[in-house]
C-alpha cells in the first residue's frame, strides 16, 4: 500500500471511529452539523440587512417562460400557458402561479441570468458554489461560505441546515465537514438521532458519555490531526445539541393548524415551514429543494405541477416572515441552474430543452427591493437584452445582502486563493 492510500486509511479509520462511537454508545450521529463560531464572523460591509438565507433551489431547470418571463405576446413561445399580473405593476407571472402573484410587490426578479454550464450537473454545482466542477477540488457550497465567513447566530444548533438536497452540492468542500449542511431528508421527521434513544436511562447514558470520553482521549492520543479534533468538536456538540431547548426547532408538529393550513400540506410546503422555524432559532443558511422541472416531454403538464408546489408554499413563507416581522432580516432566494428554451419541442409532446443562456432567479427580503425586476431578456426569452447576471453574480449580490465581503480571499489547504463569488460582482442596483 502506497503512502496515500495508507493516508487515506488511516482518515478512513479515523472518521469511522469517531462517527460510531457516537453511535454506538451514545445513540446520535456525528452528522456535520455545526460551523464557525459565532466569535469568527468576517467583519460586515456597509448596509448589510439580512441575518439569514432561505435558499429554494428549483432543481432541474425552472423554465423561466411559463413562471417569472413570461411573453404574453408570443403565442409560439407560451403555447397555451397564459400571463397573468401580480401585485407588483410591472411584474407579470405564469398563471400557474396565483397566490404567488399577491406577493410580488416583495418580490425582486432577476430575469438576466445567464450561464455556460448547460448540463444539471455542472449547472447545479456553479449556482451552489461559484465554481466550476474540477476533478480536482471539491468546493465549498454557498452555505459554507456564508457559515465560515459569516459565523453562527445560534451557537447549541447547526447553522447551515438543508432539506430534500443533495448531500453534493451542499457539503463543506474543502472547508471540511464542519461547514456543511445538516441534511434532513423530510421536514415532518426534523433531525434524525438527535434525541436520546428512549430506552437509554439518564444514568446509563451518562456512563456511556464518560466511556466514549476515556476512548476518545485514547485515540487522540495516536492520532492528533485537524480531521480528528474536528470530529471531536462535533460530537461535543451534538451532545449539546440533544439538550438544547431550540432543538424544538426543528419540530414542525409544533405548528399550528392555522400555519399548516397557510403552507400546504406538500413535501415542499413542509420544508418551507421548517425554513421559517429554522431561521427563528438563528439557522443562519437553510436550503430546500424543489426537484422535477427537467420538462423535456410535456413541458405544460411537468410545470402545471410544480408550479402547484411552489405556489402556495412560497407565497407562505414570504407572507409568514413579513408578518412575523422576519422578511427584512431574512434573504429569501429562489434558484436554478438553468432555464428552458423558447422552442416548444412537439416531437417531444411539448416540451422544452436546456437552456442555459437566459434564466430568472429571485431574490426577496433583507434589504432587497419589492416589487422590482431586474435585467430584460428578449421578446422571445432566448437571450439576455439587458444587465446580464452570471451565477458568481448572483452569488456575490446574497453575499453582499448579508454583509459577507464578496471579494474576500480565502485559501485552500493547497494554498490557491478563492472567493465565496469567484469573480463575481453584486448587484447593487436590487438594494433599498
Amino acid at each position: 500500500m502506497s503512502e496515500i492510500e495508507n493516508n487515506r486509511h488511516d482518515e478512513l479509520t479515523r472518521r469511522h471511529f469517531m462517527s460510531n462511537a457516537a453511535r454506538w454508545y451514545l445513540g446520535v450521529h456525528l452528522a456535520p452539523m455545526f460551523g464557525a463560531s459565532v466569535a469568527t464572523a468576517a467583519p460586515a460591509s456597509a448596509g448589510a440587512k439580512a441575518k439569514n438565507v432561505i435558499y429554494l433551489y428549483m432543481s432541474g431547470g425552472m423554465s423561466h417562460l411559463d413562471t417569472f418571463d413570461p411573453k404574453p405576446n408570443k403565442k409560439e413561445v407560451m403555447g397555451p400557458l397564459e400571463a397573468i399580473p401580480s401585485k407588483a405593476d410591472d411584474i407579470l407571472v405564469g398563471q400557474h402561479l396565483p397566490k404567488t402573484a399577491q406577493v410580488m410587490d416583495k418580490v425582486c426578479v432577476v430575469n438576466s441570468m445567464s450561464s455556460k454550464q448547460g448540463a444539471h450537473e455542472q449547472g447545479s454545482y456553479i449556482m451552489h458554489t461559484s465554481y466550476p466542477m474540477r476533478g480536482t477540488i471539491k468546493h465549498p457550497s454557498l452555505g459554507a461560505w456564508v457559515l465560515k465567513l459569516g459565523g453562527r447566530l445560534n451557537p447549541e444548533i447547526p447553522g447551515y441546515v438543508a432539506i430534500d438536497s443533495s448531500q453534493d452540492l451542499t457539503g463543506g468542500g474543502f472547508f471540511g465537514a464542519k461547514y456543511a449542511a445538516a441534511p434532513i431528508g423530510s421536514a415532518s421527521e426534523g433531525l434524525k438521532d438527535s434525541h436520546k434513544p428512549a430506552n437509554v436511562s439518564k444514568g446509563d447514558f451518562d456512563r456511556r458519555l464518560a466511556l466514549a470520553d476515556r476512548l476518545n482521549k485514547q485515540f487522540h492520543g495516536r492520532y492528533e490531526n485537524a480531521d480528528v479534533k474536528a470530529y471531536e468538536e462535533l460530537y461535543q456538540e451534538a451532545i449539546r445539541l440533544m439538550n438544547s431547548d431550540d432543538l424544538k426547532a426543528f419540530n414542525i408538529n409544533d405548528e399550528p393548524q392555522s400555519s399548516k393550513g397557510l403552507y400546504g400540506g406538500g413535501r415542499f410546503a413542509q420544508g418551507c415551514m421548517l425554513a421559517r422555524r429554522l431561521v427563528e432559532h438563528g439557522v443562519r443558511f437553510v436550503e430546500v429543494q424543489l426537484g422535477g422541472w427537467d420538462t423535456h416531454y410535456d413541458n405544460f403538464a411537468g410545470v402545471e405541477g410544480r408550479c402547484q408546489e411552489f405556489d402556495q408554499a412560497y407565497a407562505a413563507l414570504i407572507s409568514d416572515l413579513d408578518q412575523r416581522g422576519l422578511l427584512k432580516d431574512t434573504l429569501v432566494v429562489v434558484a436554478t441552474e438553468f432555464g428552458r428554451t423558447p422552442e416548444i419541442k412537439t416531437e417531444h409532446n411539448d416540451g422544452r430543452d436546456h437552456h442555459p443562456s437566459a434564466f430568472t432567479c429571485l431574490l426577496a427580503g433583507g434589504g432587497v427591493k419589492g416589487g422590482f425586476k431586474y435585467g430584460e431578456t428578449d421578446s422571445t426569452g432566448s437571450r439576455v437584452k439587458k444587465d446580464e447576471v452570471s451565477p458568481q453574480d448572483f452569488n456575490a449580490t446574497i453575499a453582499h445582502a448579508l454583509g459577507i465581503p464578496h471579494d474576500l480571499v480565502v485559501m485552500s489547504p493547497s494554498q490557491r486563493p478563492f472567493r465565496i463569488s469567484d469573480k463575481g460582482s453584486p448587484i447593487k442596483d436590487v438594494f433599498a
